[in-house]
This record gives structure tokens, C-alpha cells and sequence, in this order.
């Protein structure tokens, strides 16, 4: 014989299920609502994955360059290649002799015969340096003020990479990607707040069109809980239809961008990278898109049930 509470808990899901085939046009309409939001979403959180995958390949580029005096000892560029290497903001440290420095001068300006001729005609005048890659763009300064210092500008023959006007506009660049990173998140966590907003006033609406149903319910002795539950289940069911459909909304959009736009990006937001990041993680995005819309569909439903309920007792 079956226990009472797996009885109680059948029928509440079966009622769900019921709930949901009856009211076509309600349910049509909170899943219409919740896909919207659920697209917005998913295409924010694709877009903010693409742009910060753009800032980081501008990023990555930011490096200092320690330009080296030719009467440099050995042992004071490896005591100075020691020390760079042992500051916090410091990734890696790369020595480029006068050798390599010329060979990729001359790589650089192979289509320019009037540059490579004129290198030519003296002995190689490209000093040696240090190429300094940053743990963290946005905190040169420190790497700056060490290269600042009397003992390591003696070593130097002529000022760092990051200095003038590259230092302006590596400045710049670091601050508008952190406050583009940084307004993609309140972005995601605005149109999450929207969209939980929405939904409550749609399940709210549906349960106001069935309080007298619902009422009779109380009156023969139903629980809070048995009332409630097939209302979470529908609306569970709402999410559920509603990411499926967001995500073959937002697959379409992105397969048809990526074939339309091929490699090409809009501003800093490459579709291409946007249509594989979504192709490779498909599942991942299927698992939290439905995730997400049983969530929010569960959570808008508990919560307008709550208070309606209290609204009659």
C-alpha cells in the first residue's frame, strides 16, 4: 500500500500537469513571458562570456618593455631579470638580445625595403630588453615604480615601453574593460530581478482568475501545502517548456549570425566566438537554462501563492 504522503504528493504533481493542460491561454502566455526574459538572459550572459573574452585578447597584449644599456653586465641583467620576476603583478619575464630584437625588426618591416636598408648600413643599434608580461593589467603602476627606481634606471638606456603616451592608453583601455566587466554583471543581475518581477505578476494573475477554486478547496479541508504545490508544479512546467524554447531561440539566432557574419565581431563582440562558445557548452546551457526556468517559475509561484493565500485565511 502506497504511504499517504507519496499519495498526497502524486496527486499534487498530477494535478500540476492537469493545471497546465487546462489553462492554455494563461499558459501560453506566462511561458510566452518567461522565454522572452529567459532569451534575455542567455544572450546577456552569452554576450558578457564574448566581451570578456575580447578584453581578454586586448589584455593580453599589455606588456612592459625594459629597453637595456649595451654595456650591461650578465650578471646585473640576470639580478635584474631575478628581481622583476619576484614582484607580485609579474607573469612571466622574456630576454630579447640585440640579435633577436634585429631579427624581428627586420621581420616586422619586410614590406618596407627603405627601413631595412637603412638598419643595414650600421651596426645593429637596437638594444637589448626585457619583455615583462603583468599578472594584472590594471595594476602596472607597481611594475612602473620599480623600474623607477635609480639602481634599475642605470641599467636602462632609454624609458620603458609604459611610459607617454602608450601609458595613457594603456590606462585607458584597463579602465574601460573593468568598467565593462563590471557593468555586465549588474546587467545579468538587473534583467534577472526583471524578469522574477514579471513572472510573479503572471502567476499572480493566474491564481487570481482561480481563487474560487481555490476557496472551495480550503473550504473542504485542503492544506495550504496541497493547495500551493500544483501551482509550483505548473509553473515548474512553465519553465521547463520555456527554456526549451529560449534555447532553440538563441541557437537559431546564433547559427544564423555566425553563417551570416562569419568571423567578423560588431564594436567588441565576436559572433563567431558567441556562436562556438554556445555550440561547445550546448548541454552545460541546456542543464542551467532549465535550471533557471524551474527556479524562477518555482520560486514566483511559492512566493504569490504565500501571499495570496494569506490574503483569504
Amino acid at each position: 500500500m502506497k504511504d499517504h504522503k507519496y499519495i498526497t504528493f502524486e496527486r499534487i504533481v498530477k494535478n500540476g500537469f492537469v493545471n497546465f493542460g487546462r489553462n492554455v491561454w494563461i499558459a501560453i502566455a506566462a511561458i510566452a513571458m518567461m522565454a522572452i526574459t529567459l532569451t534575455i538572459l542567455l544572450f546577456a550572459i552569452v554576450a558578457n562570456t564574448t566581451f570578456n573574452h575580447s578584453i581578454e585578447s586586448i589584455t593580453d597584449r599589455i606588456d612592459v618593455s625594459v629597453y637595456l644599456k649595451d654595456d650591461i653586465k650578465d650578471s646585473q641583467r640576470d639580478q635584474l631579470i631575478k628581481q622583476v620576476k619576484a614582484l607580485d603583478n609579474v607573469e612571466s619575464v622574456t630576454y630579447i638580445s640585440k640579435n633577436d630584437a634585429l631579427k624581428q625588426y627586420t621581420a616586422q618591416n619586410a614590406s618596407n625595403p627603405a627601413l631595412l636598408a637603412a638598419i643595414s648600413q650600421t651596426d645593429n643599434p637596437l638594444p637589448a630588453s626585457l619583455k615583462i608580461k603583468p599578472a594584472n593589467p590594471n595594476q602596472l603602476q607597481s611594475i612602473k615604480d620599480f623600474l623607477d627606481k635609480p639602481e634599475v634606471l642605470v641599467l636602462q638606456s632609454d624609458p620603458t615601453s609604459y611610459s607617454g603616451d602608450r601609458k595613457a592608453a594603456i590606462d585607458k583601455i584597463t579602465s574601460a574593460t573593468h568598467f565593462f566587466q563590471q557593468a555586465g554583471i549588474v546587467g545579468i543581475t538587473v534583467f534577472i530581478i526583471i524578469s522574477m518581477l514579471i513572472i510573479f505578476n503572471t502567476i499572480r494573475m493566474a491564481i487570481f482568475n482561480r481563487r474560487d477554486e481555490l476557496l472551495i478547496m480550503r473550504l473542504l479541508g485542503a492544506s495550504t501545502a496541497y493547495i500551493r504545490g500544483p501551482f509550483i508544479v505548473e509553473t515548474m512546467l512553465y519553465g521547463a517548456v520555456a527554456a526549451a524554447i529560449s534555447l532553440v531561440i538563441c541557437w537559431t539566432l546564433f547559427r544564423v549570425a555566425s553563417s551570416t557574419l562569419q568571423a567578423s565581431s560588431l564594436g567588441l563582440l565576436d559572433i563567431s566566438y558567441s556562436s562556438r562558445y554556445f555550440s561547445d557548452h550546448l548541454f552545460s546551457i541546456l542543464s542551467i537554462q532549465l535550471l533557471v526556468g524551474i527556479l524562477i517559475g518555482a520560486a514566483s509561484s511559492a512566493v504569490a501563492t504565500r501571499r495570496y493565500l494569506k490574503l483569504n485565511r
